[in-house]
């Protein structure tokens, strides 16, 4: 139980259905959806399509998505793999050719095909209740009325605003000015293209004149996207990876997704003895960030498309944790991990929702980078996620950019299974640190006891580009005794991801969480 003299949040409660996520109005819709006899596949879909409105720099009808959904009665898990691919013409050595070593990221170039919409039509198709314009609905009357600007949304807004492009500046600008806390910002061009969903749809997007109007704006700014690209664009359907800590299975979306970072991290985390450290210290802090640098290192080197990826096994495998793990002193930070683990490795927005027949949904929706990649289409003002940059131009890696692949991703949907039984679907957004995320979010419940919101709620740490980046929830001895032991700590500029889960208890409660970092909220019935 939370500390009632301090600010926080008290858990939500439910035995019907429960969504949770980063916007109330989205939360809202979906629950309204599962009280109309939707289903939780209904309501994950219209709460996450008004999110493109909510949170335009977050996601959008231009983005990708991974959904890992349990149906009603079964334990069972599958994995929906909603990224696009890259155009047929797209080839890493054309970019290299031009001088560039990384895809750049507000670029043509870094815009894969959106493959969200089509994951939406194949969920509601396989899975839903009501039916596709049922769950579109409410979307297309926020997208035509507008909603009010909320906190964080405006926060983002000011901070990225010069990152839009084009027809981008156009459709989600104030001539060129961010949006302001309460503004009306509306997308009366998605609420056009959702109808067409609604009636014709995968079609209504991936051809005819919508289809016309978003290559018409790639190839503008030197695109290579082609009709017949959007035309093949379809969504995977397959079945989730899984690790164990402490008797607890996480399963994660398989790659191209970077859900098995999450496991690796786990299972380097499992060799130390966390338990037993503060959990606001500086000793977890420090074993934390030792191991995802080493995660993240053998992610880089390996993760790619599924098709072109050879190492899974040996990044599921609990031989290769352990050899990390090994290789983390507990007195001092590594300089290099690439070099530090060569030895092992030589050899080669979200939202949740549950309903009352405890079905479960755990959905991630992006345009990666903030804004994406800056670029929208001229009638409809569809904004285009940017998940090409997440290719490398390296000649020979299994994630180098060539036609019809799919790039690395970041975002990964998550749940929990405890002794065979789902308990909690859960995601952390944050772009590079959501497996860091999961791995945290496992062992503030697991090794500490907390809630689902009290973990949630918790300062977080990330070690990125050589820097070991600490919220302000960290007292200043911790701190120093960080950087005592050769880290380079700062104070990270924003709030260090932002999460949602719904934890189911035995007796069938839903117990929702929201991550104060955003404006959302769990709502239940």
């Amino acid at each position: 139980m939370r500390d009632f003299h301090l600010p926080g949040r008290s858990a939500v409660l439910a035995t019907n259905g429960l969504c949770a996520t980063s916007h109330p109005l989205a939360a809202g819709a979906a629950v309204d959806i599962l009280k109309a006899g939707g289903n939780a596949v209904d309501a994950a879909i219209a709460g996450a399509v008004i999110l493109g409105l909510a949170e335009p720099a977050m996601t959008g009808i231009g983005g990708d998505c991974f959904a890992l959904i349990s149906p009603a009665g079964s334990e069972e898990v599958i994995a929906v793999n909603g990224s696009g691919r890259a155009p047929a013409a797209a080839d890493a050595a054309n970019l290299r050719a031009a001088g560039h070593d990384v895809v750049p990221p507000r670029s043509a170039h870094a815009v894969t095909i959106p493959g969200a919409i089509d994951a939406f039509c194949t969920m509601s198709e396989n899975w839903g209740r009501l039916g596709l314009a049922d769950s579109l609905a409410p979307a297309i009357r926020y997208m035509e009325d507008g909603i009010p600007v909320a906190s964080r949304v405006a926060w983002d807004w000011s901070e990225y605003h010069g990152d839009l492009q084009g027809h981008g500046v156009k459709h989600y600008t104030r001539g060129g000015q961010p949006y302001h806390l309460g503004e009306i910002f509306a997308l009366p061009g998605n609420a056009e293209v959702l109808r067409r969903i609604a009636s014709q749809g995968r079609d209504g997007f991936y051809t005819g004149e919508v289809a016309e109007d978003m290559v018409a704006a790639l190839n503008a700014v030197g695109g290579v996207h082609t009709l017949e690209d959007f035309a093949a664009n379809r969504t995977t359907i397959g079945e989730p990876i899984g690790g164990f800590y402490k008797g607890r299975e996480l399963l994660e979306h398989p790659p191209n997704g970077q859900g098995v970072t999450a496991i690796l991290l786990l299972g380097i985390l499992s060799h130390f003895d966390i338990a037993a450290m503060d959990p606001f210290g500086a000793q977890r802090t420090h074993i934390e960030a030792e191991a995802a640098k080493l995660a993240y290192d053998a992610r880089n080197r390996f993760l790619s498309d599924a098709d072109h990826m050879k190492r899974l096994d040996h990044l599921m495998a609990p031989e290769t944790a352990a050899k990390l793990a090994a290789l983390i002193d507990p007195k001092r930070a590594m300089a290099s991990p690439a070099e530090v683990s060569e030895t092992v490795h030589k050899e080669t927005i979200y939202i949740t929702v549950v309903d009352k027949d405890r079905m479960a949904v755990s959905l991630i929706y992006s345009v990666f980078n903030d804004f994406g990649s800056g670029i929208a289409s001229d009638k409809f003002g569809v904004l285009f996620q940017n998940r090409g940059a997440g290719f490398t131009l390296a000649e020979g890696h299994p994630n180098e950019m060539k036609g019809g692949k799919r790039p690395m991703h970041t975002i990964i949907p998550g749940i929990l299974r405890d002794n065979g039984r789902v308990t909690m679907p859960f995601g952390v957004m944050g772009g590079q640190y959501q497996p860091n995320g999961h791995a945290r979010v496992i062992t503030n419940m697991t090794d500490f006891g907390m809630d689902p919101q009290a973990a949630l709620d918790a300062p977080r740490s990330f070690a990125e580009k050589g820097q070991l980046k600490l919220e302000r929830g960290y007292s200043d001895a911790v701190r120093a005794e960080l950087a005592g032991l050769g880290h380079d700590v700062v104070t990270a500029d924003g709030p260090i991801g932002g999460a949602q889960a719904i934890l189911i208890h035995e007796n069938g409660v839903l117990e929702g969480a929201s991550d104060p970092r955003k404006d959302g909220c769990a709502i239940g019935y």
